[in-house]
């Protein structure tokens, strides 16, 4: 069991009668658990319950404050007052602070973009949703109002359709939900983290909501996927649709959903316009991220990116390269970029003060409950002011017979405190009735206005029929939330924004699609330096600039999507793409192969090998005069490894290594001058790719294999080829052979 430990502070009388503290230091020992639940639980209920998670009505408290005092401000059908208003207002209700009621307001507002149907109607700089940096005005410089849709929030308000409670200091009464007459919750995107939980819900358009709401409390059991196809982001995008995923999400309230930014290419300036992108990353996130992979040279295409958002809204430029094809390109930066991201749902909403993960449909339920009781309270309101009404006029009725025995009760009365129990003993009526007919004024007591106010009776009973089967039938109440969902389809209702990618319609990013597969040339050199020239560059000049007593090893003529092969001395392969190294000229020395691809210390590359399928067979030649042969297809992976261990028989120094290929007889020169011949077909392949080979060369123990080289001149080949391996070559002073390449 943990502990923790507590000061005992003395009394003030005890310190200033000693003039010392007594027990200071003094700790005493207490059970964690007990701590933390009378110390952090209240914190924690408090923010789960009060601050970060929305309820039914699709609303926090901070939210739900803000709005209610706009509402009582006159907000919703007047023109527009300074923000700095706003907030001073709603400070009566929500204690946090200006700046945190400032920061709610221009989240809701239509200025900031960040909902598909924004409550406030907003004048001046409220920043933008999709811009980390686009700072918002003060509130003392922009102005709002409550937005049109409000009026489906606070209709009947004030009927007691929901519960009122005191604010934080027992002065003013607020509602504890709205009585929206949609599923807002649904409507506009809301997501929030408190303490041990958090919520995400993402926006679905109007429209297909109301439809699915009214689907649902006709049969209650139907697939919904047909009318709420997908969710609706107020920054548009495009959505990948996965019909499983969704599925997955509708059930259980959880899952992702992937969206991908939509972009135009202009061909007349060679440039592709992105004109918005995923709710979950902003534009300044994007450009940051695309500068940084064209300095690692991970992206080549591109010349030049810039953000362009104006007046006709968000716009990020970027200049393009000749000849390259920007569909190729965007599915580069879908893969590498927040251009495609995910949007994480979690469907976590307090439902009477409890948190509860659900799926779509729960929610359409609860809602519908929710929905189903205020219309009721509703009713029972209009209800119960109809039959006051009533009760009044019957108290009317019953003085029409005689008008002329009222005036003379009222007349005949010494105390005024005695007309109304005069009136109640002479004609029969209850207290409320006779003081209604007291406070008659003198001009209506005639008959014509008294039998005016009785023919409402009758009227008055139709109503009172007619309100009460509202109130005792479910079905009739479900009846009026079918026609009040249709008129918010006919009101407010808009064309989606987010549009869908099927499955057959998304391409995904293929890495050999985006390089320029023309022939290259590679020149590999003895101290690791690696150039990537065209066949034009190299016509225009081949004399290669080397360092000091550097020399080249291999050139080799391929294309620029090959893979190119690194075996070093510490018996390891590095794996890289020829596309990755930038194109280079003879008159320059070329990329450090160690540096880019991170060599460990006093590592080099032996000898360097490209592929284009992996399906050669690789020959090893090791410094005590055996040579294997593996196939190459062995150093294949289907990850995208850079670093493989084991590349060779890390027992024997390597030497060289080369491809086969039909024709190939190697020349292989020990260092106290001996030469063999031998060719390829003598060697037997092995499939264990750090196999120790066959002995090839016999040596003396004072000699080593020092150099191998390709060699085709026939007539010297069948002259000094031998009949078998291993063989001690022969010395031949005559020959004059250079081992290295021009």
């Amino acid at each position: 069991m943990a502990f923790s430990k507590k000061r005992i502070p003395k009394s003030k009388t005890s310190q200033k009668m000693t003039g010392i503290i007594e027990g200071a230091g003094e700790v005493i020992e207490q059970k964690i658990d007990d701590t933390l639940e009378k110390n952090y639980m209240p914190y924690a209920m408090s923010v789960i319950m009060s601050r970060a998670l929305p309820e039914i009505d699709g609303f926090k408290p901070s939210h739900r404050k803000l709005l209610y005092t706009m509402y009582k401000m006159g907000l919703l059908n007047s023109s527009r007052t300074k923000s700095a208003n706003i907030v001073g207002q709603t400070m009566k209700l929500n204690p946090h602070g200006d700046s945190a009621i400032y920061d709610t307001m221009v989240r809701l507002s239509r200025g900031y973009e960040a909902l598909l149907h924004p409550y406030i109607d907003s004048k001046g700089n409220f920043g933008k949703f999709y811009s980390r940096d686009m700072a918002w005005a003060a509130s003392r410089y922009t102005e709002a109002k409550l937005d049109k849709i409000c009026t489906e929030l606070f209709s009947d308000i004030d009927k007691n359709t929901v519960d009122f409670v005191f604010n934080y200091d027992n002065t003013i009464l607020e509602p504890t939900l709205l009585p929206a007459k949609f599923p807002s919750v649904l409507v506009n995107a809301n997501t929030g983290i408190a303490v041990g939980m958090a919520s995400s819900v993402c926006p679905f358009n109007l429209g297909e909501v109301c439809k699915t709401a009214i689907k649902l409390i006709k049969h209650p059991k139907a697939d919904i996927m047909s009318t709420l196809i997908a969710p609706d982001f107020p920054g548009g995008g495009n959505i990948i649709y996965d019909k499983e995923q969704l599925q997955n999400i509708y059930n259980t309230g959880r899952g992702s959903i992937k969206v991908r930014a939509e972009y135009l290419y202009d061909k007349d300036y060679n440039c592709i316009d992105i004109l918005n992108i995923p709710p979950t990353t902003t534009t300044e996130a994007i450009i940051e991220k695309v500068i940084e992979l064209v300095k690692q040279n991970k992206i080549r295409e591109i010349s030049d990116i810039r953000d362009e958002t104006g007046i006709d809204g968000l716009k990020i430029t970027i200049d393009l390269k000749r000849k390259v094809d920007p569909d190729t390109l965007m599915l580069k930066l879908f893969k590498m970029t927040p251009l495609e991201d995910s949007f994480s749902c979690n469907f976590n909403i307090l439902i009477n003060q409890t948190p509860k993960v659900m799926g779509v449909k729960e929610i359409f339920a609860h809602w519908t409950s929710f929905r189903i009781n205020c219309i009721k309270r509703r009713t029972q309101f209009d209800l119960d002011k109809k039959q006051n009404k009533l009760h009044l006029l019957l108290g009317l009725k019953a003085i029409l017979l005689d008008i002329d025995k009222a005036i003379n009760i009222i007349r005949n009365t010494d105390e005024e405190n005695m007309v109304v129990p005069n009136l109640m003993s002479g004609f029969n009526i209850d207290k409320t009735q006779a003081e209604f007919v007291s406070e008659i004024k003198l001009r209506h007591l005639n008959k014509e206005y008294i039998l005016k106010q009785i023919n409402e009776i009758k009227n008055l009973n139709l109503d009172i029929d007619d309100l009460t089967k509202i109130v005792n039938d479910d079905d009739l109440v479900k009846n009026i939330i079918i026609s009040e969902l249709r008129e918010i389809i006919d009101k407010y209702a808009q064309p989606r924004k987010s549009m869908l990618l099927y499955p057959e319609q998304v391409k995904t990013y293929q890495k050999d699609l985006c390089v320029d597969n023309s022939p290259v040339v590679v020149f590999f050199t003895k101290e690791n330096y690696l150039k990537k020239i065209t066949p034009q560059s190299l016509r225009m000049s081949n004399q290669q600039k080397l360092k000091d007593d550097d020399s080249v090893i291999s050139k080799i003529e391929t294309t620029n999507n090959s893979d190119i092969l690194f075996f070093t001395n510490k018996a390891l392969v590095y794996k890289a793409k020829l596309s990755d190294f930038a194109e280079s000229k003879a008159s320059v020395l070329g990329d450090y192969v160690p540096a880019k691809l991170g060599f460990s210390d006093n590592e080099k590359a032996v000898v360097a090998i490209v592929t284009s399928d992996y399906s050669e067979n690789l020959i090893f030649f090791f410094e005590n005069g055996k040579a294997a042969k593996v196939p190459l297809s062995s150093y294949k992976t289907k990850t995208n490894r850079k670093k493989l261990s084991n590349a060779y028989c890390s027992d024997y120094t390597l030497v060289a290594a080369f491809k086969e290929s039909e024709s190939n007889f190697y020349l292989l020169s020990s260092q106290l001058g001996r030469l063999l011949v031998c060719h390829s077909d003598m060697i037997p392949l092995k499939q264990t790719k750090n196999t120790q080979g066959i002995k090839v060369f016999k040596l003396i123990k004072s000699d080593k294999l020092s150099n191998v080289l390709l060699h085709n001149d026939e007539t010297f080949c069948l002259r000094h080829k031998p009949r078998s391996l291993p063989s001690p070559g022969f010395r031949d002073d005559s020959l004059q052979i250079k081992f290295d390449i021009n």
